[in-house]
């Protein structure tokens, strides 16, 4: 697995973003900070992102370091608390597997009003931060992946 930090950070950060399918990217493009919502999945210690690909925000993420986030929110499991995770690291274009393709589902038809148009990214986690509140990090899947 790709880290530097410690080993346990890092893998309860993954384990926390398979327990939910959405998050968001947050990189910068032309110096302007964005977040943009993706569909993700978790595979061999790496982030495989959906991401609609028409205003152009993969480009802004392809080959550079990013951060990446998910939440228990809004999950059944976030009644006994909540949990909050980050990872950071280096964003590739990715092809993915038909079985990746098949983990995430099907893409939307429609995304701000025009066609949706899937692109993939693999982000490398390099270090990963937790946050949570009462028992958030306990609780059952909240997704069924």
């Amino acid at each position: 697995m790709p880290c530097d930090e410690a080993p346990d950070d890092l893998s309860l950060a993954t384990e926390l973003l398979g327990r939910t399918a959405h998050g968001r990217v947050a990189a910068s493009m032309r110096a302007l900070p964005f977040l943009a919502p993706a569909r993700h999945i978790v595979t061999d210690g790496r982030v495989l992102l959906r991401m609609h690909g028409r205003p152009g925000y993969d480009q802004a993420c392809v080959g550079h370091v990013v951060a990446y986030g998910a939440d228990s929110l809004g999950l059944a499991e976030s009644t006994a608390g909540a949990w909050a995770v980050h990872v950071v690291g280096e964003c590739a274009a990715a092809e993915p597997t038909a079985a990746e393709l098949d983990r995430l589902g099907p893409p939307p038809r429609v995304a701000d009003g025009e066609p949706y148009d899937p692109v993939y990214l693999r982000l490398t986690p390099q270090f990963a931060t937790v946050h949570s509140t009462d028992d958030g990090l306990r609780g059952g899947s909240g997704r069924e992946d």
